[in-house]
């Protein structure tokens, strides 16, 4: 139900304000289950704390991370919820690129073209 009164930039805030939410919901939802999975699977001692532990190299990549997360792998599913919160504001820019093609503005396009392809670059080079 739109109101007559209501502009084009009013209809993208709010398409917007739900894709953040949807994006920032399924992250929290998914880290959520893996936390849960990881404390069932690992139940006994606690580990010590005093000697830092770097991240498993089975899953430091996205193919790796997808692959863990499928098979139900708890720290692969907190994994993959922390690269749904990444996406979720390059999901943002790539929408914002949308708006501004369909608003023929060619200055914020490329632009936002531009945003894009940095965080897109800065995150698959890392």
């Amino acid at each position: 139900m739109t109101d007559a009164t209501e502009s084009p930039n009013t209809h993208f805030a709010i398409l917007l304000s739900h894709l953040l939410r949807a994006g920032v919901i399924l992250s929290a939802t998914v880290v959520l289950v893996g936390g849960i999975l990881y404390l069932v699977q690992h139940r006994g001692p606690a580990p010590p704390y005093g000697v830092f532990q770097g991240e498993p190299t089975d899953i430091r990549y996205a193919q790796d991370i997808w692959r863990a997360a499928c098979s139900g792998h708890g720290p692969g599913l907190i994994q993959l919820g922390l690269l749904l919160l990444i996406a979720t504001p390059i999901a943002r820019v790539a929408f914002s690129v949308v708006e501004f093609a369909i608003e023929r503005d060619g200055l914020y396009v490329s632009t936002t073209l531009v945003v894009l392809a940095i965080l897109i670059y800065s995150l698959a080079s890392s």
